[in-house]
């Protein structure tokens, strides 16, 4: 099975065909997908002009979806290493167990739905690198009442209780540890009354 440097290098190679330069790209998806497989995607295909069926697009296209790709993948991995890092220093302090704020980590493994979005077509505009670093720096810092990629105040919980509230600015699933229990519990009523109403 290939990696991402491989497949990113079949993506990059002008003597390939088109399609499988494509076909190339969307398997990267499948080591790296930081909104989920199909929004990411759709996020790439929306930002660099790619037709989500087209099977013979620009090649300059591909290449600046790739460029995208990997400067995400970059900010991802360099937040893996200090994650990694500061895990030996707390297993060297007897500190065994990550706590719960590690929770949201381990369901993120791989990068692959670090900012989910719940609607495949609706994501942030902005470049992935831009949205994993507010993402992480959110991470990092006391936590907040509002989206850390856009700032949104309107979060709804739609669904299962472990996983975090919905932006409905920017459609990213926002993870708990970088908001405040006051806007935890006024999503969580907010999620409520959204599926009381449509019952």
């Amino acid at each position: 099975m290939a990696g991402f440097r491989s497949l990113a290098r079949q993506v990059r190679d002008p003597r390939s065909d088109l399609a499988l330069r494509r076909y190339s790209l969307r398997k990267c998806l499948e080591r790296f997908a930081p909104y989920g497989h199909r929004a990411t995607w759709d996020h790439l295909c929306v930002r660099h002009g790619i037709g989500p069926e087209d099977r013979s697009p620009d090649p300059a296209r591909l290449m600046r979806a790739l460029d995208e790709l990997e400067a995400a993948r970059a900010v991802w991995l360099g937040y893996e290493t200090g994650f990694a890092e500061r895990r030996r220093r707390e297993k060297h302090d007897g500190l065994r167990r990550p706590g719960a704020f590690d929770d949201w980590h381990r369901r993120t493994w791989g990068g692959n739905g670090v900012a989910r979005c719940e609607d495949p077509a609706v994501h942030p505009d902005r470049p992935l690198a831009e949205v994993l670093r507010r993402l992480i720096a959110a991470l990092e810092s006391a936590p907040g009442t509002t989206c850390p990629v856009c700032a949104g105040t309107d979060l709804r919980w739609l669904h299962e209780p472990w996983s975090g509230p919905v932006c409905t600015d920017c459609g990213i699933v926002v993870p708990q540890p970088v908001l405040t229990p006051a806007a935890l519990a006024r999503a969580r009523s907010a999620g409520r009354r959204d599926l009381a109403s449509a019952a």
